[in-house]
């Protein structure tokens, strides 16, 4: 029988974000457990291994909230601190907060019901939650405040924090409209307002990047070739130093007006670029399935009023 390398309890207040943080750690080669109870867990810890599972002792992740059977916050307190005993210190918990306004707007959104307030506003089951679950909170050894974060976001601090140096960077290549917005994570952001913009051809408007005609109309642009190119040669000396570093995640945003034409088109080719240099990049389109917007600042004077 092969015990665990690391053993982390992740909890926190329902809503804060513990079911992307277990998807995480899977994604990391963790073992995950959600809504275990903290009763059984010798029993778990005493399991042998799947036949034939490769890294028996990788780390494990315990999943455990409200809705976990005989959730006790002082029991749960108490078993961690024996399993630090046991295991030397490598027993943990990590607590997923966030703000009370945003958890409320959370459940708005999904249209759950709170599991403390199953036939009341969903504040006063937060309310509730958080005084039970406070001598959890006051023991963890990592706490992430999600208020602000993003899935993507807290992903990567669940990466830096938990991750591996060996771990190659998770890579994402988005595009996106500047009319809608700069992406606020992103690392590397490139312009490409400067190119040919399709949007003023009647009959590539309703088009997008992803199409060949809009492709050869953008390629028409005498400083694409050059500056593209550029752009990724220099992705392909930055990336191994980010990977050198340590650093989790890294996106690279390309943005156009709309977000439709130029930015989808370099992104496509940026991509596969990266990935023939042996890269995994996820390709994001922010913002193609938007309508296109007519800009009067990217209009070309002639079409001015």
């Amino acid at each position: 029988m092969t015990e665990p390398s690391r053993i982390l309890l992740v909890t926190g207040m329902s809503g804060a974000g513990k079911t992307t943080a277990l998807k995480t750690f899977e994604d990391m080669g963790w073992e995950t457990v959600d809504n275990f109870p903290l009763a059984l867990l010798d029993r778990l810890l005493g399991a042998p291994s799947a036949e034939g599972a490769e890294d028996a002792d990788r780390p494990l992740a315990i999943g455990i909230d409200m809705r976990t059977r005989g959730f006790d916050a002082d029991q749960i307190v108490a078993r961690i601190a024996r399993l630090r005993i046991e295991r030397g210190g490598l027993a943990e918990i990590l607590f997923l907060d966030c703000s009370g306004p945003e958890l409320v707007r959370r459940f708005s959104e999904t249209r759950r019901r709170h599991p403390l307030a199953l036939d009341r506003p969903a504040a006063d089951g937060i309310l509730r939650e958080r005084d039970l679950i406070a001598p959890v909170r006051r023991a963890a050894d990592h706490l992430i405040d999600t208020t602000d974060l993003s899935t993507n976001a807290l992903q990567a601090d669940i990466r830096g924090r938990f991750g591996t140096t060996d771990e190659m960077p998770t890579l994402t290549v988005l595009s996106f409209g500047f009319s809608r917005g700069v992406p606020r994570n992103a690392d590397l952001l490139f312009d490409m307002r400067f190119l040919r913009n399709p949007h003023w051809d009647q009959a590539l408007r309703p088009l997008t990047g992803l199409d060949q005609s809009v492709v050869d109309h953008i390629a028409t642009d005498p400083a694409y070739a050059d500056v593209v190119g550029r752009i990724e040669d220099l992705l392909l000396t930055l990336l191994p130093r980010y990977h050198t570093e340590g650093k989790s995640y890294v996106t690279v945003a390309f943005g156009c007006t709309g977000g439709r034409h130029r930015s989808v088109h370099v992104t496509e080719r940026v991509g596969q670029r990266l990935r023939d240099a042996g890269f995994s990049p996820t390709i994001i389109h922010r913002d193609l399935g938007d309508p296109a917007r007519n800009s009067i600042g990217d209009a070309p004077a002639a079409k001015r009023a």
